[in-house]
């Protein structure tokens, strides 16, 4: 595997080597040697007792803002991975949903306009308050009497009345069938989730709440945190077996978890190295140069493509739907041609990426239930391009990406069924000359070499991304920027860590948000196609309330959400209505669609070991997902100090 890597990374190798040179010892022990830097953490807490993972969504603005139903406020910096909790989570590596607060599945009446839930009774607060259905009446009322609130707009739409028949017993009567009301309260990577009643009854305002300390379900509580927003650490409740993971997995191992952001890669390489990092999301090189410099360190796969592909989270960006000319469907086709897929594929990510060009996410479920299906209506799928056919869809090109992956010395499968597998079943072709005549027909012109506006003004595009070089949304920000550069577009690609107050306002042209989110675990797309229904669409400056970026809506997904509102997901129409849903994203390209998230996890096992990698994929690997907390119980302590 290294052979293979180092022909792939000489010159990105040689470059990291020179920069930890360097940067070697400027980890975030400076002021220690390094003896003290193995055995201790931040606040003197004993380092082998303490797991040590990065921020993946990087610095916290807002350290001491716990409010999490208020807007985002960094919900990774461990919040909602170890201490609050939803109904219910989605464990999308075993295909299936895990009742947390919940005790079991959710009771709809026969006509989906009642939800009923049942809650564990053996759950208290870290406070040692007992949690009960209050906990739930009042989180779900909350939401419903305060605008501005993360869930307001559905809870709104949705609940009649919210109320509880006994102490574990919760009712929601519904203002008309939807037989998927239990997915606002799904975690896959955000849900509504539970708030103490006896913390929150006593907020004056929802909105400015800090709720600090955090108080939660989880197994851990706040022991500590960096007011700049570079670390904070959690210690295990002493009543762990008092929560969702102490009941359902056992003791969590680690005594103290510390979410750490050491910033750049080479950075994450030489903490890693020093077995101050424990989990971290590594860029392509970075990941090889930290193997190279750490015989404890490995990836979720240990060959080729190492990294996790088949991700239930679409990647690549969005448009502002609301914003001309981004909401002209021309426009959105004209910028998706412009795009050299496979270039960008194997620059980012060297080749180990699996296509998702219809909006979902490339998994292998996903394969069954919708790309295989779509195939030859993608194959034949056309748009028209000066008043002539074209077929957009390249079903060639996962076979072109095994091929330069190939070359670039990785050990590709043969096997035509094992490509697929591995990078996906197609994607949208680079066609510049098509792109061109698209933006024509709309009245632009070019000048020099670069695009203008219908009314002659240069085409300036302000694209956000994300400020973590590991991060797929930082990586899509400057292949898109510079393809579009080289099309003719004057792009301004703001790396910051405003974006998602920025995604949410809809101050952008495009954004490297999501495209798509995806359960994974069935084939019933309701839970991510919720959010573009036309009713939760707000002017541009407004939260959006729906939480969807692109500010896309279309009646005809509108009348299928409604559709799937009404029937049960164990429907055989559900899996007919998705196919029909992502019939129309692929058609109006409200987004860039452009392949699942790539995830090069680096584990270093010097301290920790059993981390669920593909040979053992207990639980899904992620320690910025909501449910790390299931992983804890089972990791194991080497007994190194």
């Amino acid at each position: 595997m290294k052979k293979h890597a180092r022909v792939m990374f000489v010159m990105l190798a040689f470059l990291l080597s020179a920069t930890m040179v360097w940067a070697a010892g400027q980890s975030a022990t400076t002021g220690t040697d390094e003896e003290t830097a193995r055995t201790t953490s931040i606040g003197g807490i004993p380092r082998h007792e303490t797991l040590i993972v990065d921020i993946l969504t990087g610095k916290n603005a807002n350290p001491g803002n716990f409010n999490m139903w208020a807007g985002w406020v960094g919900n990774d910096k461990g919040l909602q991975q170890l201490v609050a909790d939803p109904l219910w989570v989605v464990e999308y590596t075993l295909g299936d949903n895990v009742n947390t607060l919940a005790s079991e599945k959710p009771i709809y009446n026969d006509d989906y306009t009642q939800m009923t839930v049942k809650l564990r009774n053996n759950v208290t607060w870290s406070d040692g308050e007992k949690f009960t259905a209050a906990d739930v009446v009042h989180t779900v009322q909350t939401q419903i009497d305060t605008k501005g609130m993360t869930y307001h707009a559905q809870m709104n739409d949705n609940v009649a009345r919210v109320y509880k028949t006994d102490d574990y017993t919760v009712v929601f009567d519904l203002k008309r069938p939807n037989a998927r009301f239990d997915a606002h309260f799904t975690d896959r990577w955000g849900a509504l989730r539970i708030a103490p009643e006896h913390i929150w009854k006593n907020a004056e305002d929802p909105m400015t709440f800090q709720f600090n300390p955090p108080i939660g379900t989880g197994p851990y509580i706040l022991k500590d945190f960096d007011p700049t927003g570079f670390w904070f650490v959690y210690e295990r409740r002493p009543d762990w077996d008092k929560s969702p993971t102490g009941i359902l997995y056992g003791e969590p191992a680690p005594k103290y978890v510390q979410f750490m952001y050491y910033g750049t890669a080479e950075k994450k390489v030489i903490a890693e190295a020093r077995h101050e990092l424990d989990m971290a999301d590594l860029t392509p090189e970075s990941f090889i140069a930290a193997q190279d410099r750490n015989e404890y360190l490995r990836g979720l796969y240990k060959d080729f493509p190492w990294y996790e592909i088949l991700h239930p989270c679409t990647t690549g960006g969005v448009f502002n739907n609301m914003k001309a000319p981004y909401d002209d469907r021309d426009v959105r086709w004209a910028l998706n041609l412009a795009l050299n897929v496979p270039e960008m594929i194997m620059t980012a990510y060297n080749g180990a990426t699996a296509l998702a060009p219809a909006y979902v996410p490339a998994t292998l479920p996903f394969y069954e239930w919708f790309y295989k299906p779509m195939q030859d209506w993608l194959i034949d799928f056309e748009i028209m391009v000066d008043g002539k056919a074209f077929k957009p869809y390249d079903a060639n090109m996962p076979f072109q990406l095994a091929d330069q992956a190939k070359k670039a010395g990785n050990p590709v499968p043969t096997d035509k069924a094992e490509i697929l597998e591995m990078f996906g079943y197609g994607g949208w072709k680079y066609a510049p000359e098509q792109a061109t005549a698209l933006l024509k027909s709309k009245g632009f012109s070019l000048k020099n070499g670069k695009w203008m506006m219908a009314d002659g003004s240069p085409w300036e595009m302000y694209l956000v991304g994300h400020t973590n070089p590991a991060h797929p949304q930082f990586k899509w920000a400057f292949q898109l920027g510079e393809q579009w550069r080289k099309f003719g577009i004057d792009v301004t690609i703001d790396s910051t860590e405003m974006k998602s107050t920025i995604d949410q306002n809809g101050t952008f042209d495009v954004s490297t948000a999501w495209p798509m989110w995806a359960n994974g675990g069935d084939p019933d797309l309701y839970s991510v196609l919720q959010q573009y229904h036309s009713k939760y669409l707000v002017p541009l400056g407004e939260p959006n309330a729906g939480g969807q970026i692109a500010r896309f809506a279309n009646t005809e997904l509108d009348a299928i959400i409604d559709e799937m509102e009404g029937i049960s997901s164990n429907d055989p129409r559900i899996t007919d209505l998705s196919i029909e849903a992502m019939k129309i994203l692929v058609r109006e390209q409200p987004g860039i669609s452009l392949g699942s998230y790539v995830s090069a996890l680096g584990w270093d096992e010097y301290y920790w070991t059993n981390y669920p990698g593909g040979d053992n994929p207990y639980t899904q690997p992620h320690y910025h997902w909501p449910n790390f907390k299931f992983m804890l119980p089972r990791l194991k302590a080497t007994g190194r100090k």
